[in-house]
C-alpha cells in the first residue's frame, strides 16, 4: 500500500495563524491530480509539534474527506509520550486512515529496548499498518538493524522511512529483513540510491512542489530505468538540496508562497527564512520555472 512516491504534506496557515482548511484542501487535490501514490499529513513537515490534537485529527480528516479513497493516507502518530501516540493512533484509526507513520521518540533518548516496546505498544494498539520513521538527525536516536528487525517481526509493523542519511545502514536494513519489509527513503536526494539497493520508495518534501516530477522520479527508480531517474534528478537536485537551506519546512513552505500554493506563514519555534536564504530559494525555483502565473493558476 505505501510504495512509491508519497508526500509529506505541509499544513498551511492563514496569516493569524490558525489552520487554513481550504488550502489544505486545494494541496491535496493538486498532489492526487499531480498522481502521487499516498499521502502523509502531520509528519514534521506539517510542523506537527505545533499542532493541537484537535487540528492534528482535523489536517487528517481533510486529507482522508479530499483523497476519499483514491489514494492511501499515511497519518502521523508519534512523538515520545508512548501513551499519547497511542490514543491518537486510535483515533486516526477510527477517522479512517489507512496506515501511522510513527516517529521514534525524540529528546527522551530510549534505549533499542525502549524503542521496540514504545512501537509494539502502538502497533498492539491498532490493527492499521504502520512504519517507523527513523529520523536521527532530529530525535537523537537511531533505530538500528537489530532493532528493527525485531519490529519486524509484529505482524502489522511493516516498514520504516528511513532518514538516517546512512547508505551503509540502508544497506544493511535491505540485505537482512524480509523482502515484504517497506524501505521508503526519507531524504529527496537519496530516493535513488535507496530504490537501487531494493528500496520501495519515497516520502517526499520536494514533491509538495513538484509532484509530479518527484513521482516520476520514483516510478522510473522502480522501473530500473535508472538513467532516465538520473537525469531528472540532476535537474531537480537543487530543489531538493534548497529544501534543506534552513530547518525544514521553512523553505518549502517559503517556495510553496513563492508559487501562490499557501500563504507564508509558520509557527513559532520556525520563522520565515533568512533575506539571504529566501534569495537562494527564489533563484532556483525561477531556474526550474516554478514561480509565475501558470503555477499561481495551478493552486485555485
Amino acid at each position: 500500500m505505501f510504495a512509491g512516491c508519497g508526500t509529506a504534506l505541509v499544513t498551511p496557515f492563514r496569516r493569524d495563524s490558525s489552520l487554513d482548511e481550504a488550502a489544505m484542501r486545494r494541496l491535496v487535490r493538486r498532489q492526487i491530480e499531480a498522481g502521487i501514490d499516498f499521502l502523509a499529513p502531520c509528519g514534521t513537515t506539517g510542523e506537527s509539534p505545533t499542532l493541537s490534537k484537535q487540528e492534528h485529527l482535523r489536517v487528517a480528516e481533510i486529507t482522508l474527506e479530499e483523497a476519499a479513497g483514491r489514494v492511501p493516507v499515511l497519518a502521523g502518530a508519534g512523538g515520545y509520550n508512548t501513551a499519547e501516540a497511542v490514543a491518537l493512533a486510535k483515533e486516526l484509526q477510527s477517522m479512517g486512515a489507512d496506515g501511522i507513520l510513527s516517529v521514534t521518540p525524540y529528546y527522551n533518548k530510549p534505549t533499542p529496548e525502549g524503542l521496540y516496546q514504545h512501537f509494539k505498544a502502538i502497533a498492539s494498539a491498532v490493527s492499521l499498518p504502520v512504519i517507523v520513521y527513523n529520523v536521527p538527525r532530529r530525535t537523537a536516536t537511531n533505530v538500528d538493524t537489530a532493532t528493527l528487525k525485531r519490529l519486524a517481526e509484529i505482524d502489522n509493523i511493516v516498514g520504516v522511512k528511513e532518514a538516517s542519511a546512512d547508505i551503509s545502514q540502508m544497506a544493511s536494513i535491505l540485505g537482512r529483513l524480509p523482502e515484504k519489509f517497506s524501505v521508503l527513503s526519507g531524504d529527496d536526494a537519496l530516493a535513488l540510491p535507496l530504490i537501487a539497493l531494493g528500496g520501495t520508495g519515497l516520502i517526499s518534501v520536494a514533491s509538495n512542489e513538484i509532484p509530479a516530477e518527484m513521482t516520476r522520479i520514483v516510478r522510473l527508480c522502480l522501473q530500473n530505468n535508472f538513467e532516465q531517474a538520473r537525469r531528472l534528478q540532476r535537474r531537480f537536485l537543487p530543489l531538493m538540496e534548497v529544501n534543506f537551506v534552513e530547518s525544514n519546512p521553512i523553505p518549502v513552505k517559503a517556495a510553496m508562497a513563492a508559487m501562490g500554493l499557501l500563504e507564508p506563514v509558520w509557527r513559532l519555534p520556525l520563522c520565515p527564512p533568512s533575506p539571504e536564504n529566501e534569495e537562494k530559494i527564489r533563484g532556483v525555483l525561477e531556474c526550474l520555472g516554478l514561480v509565475g502565473e501558470r503555477h499561481v493558476a495551478r493552486a485555485n
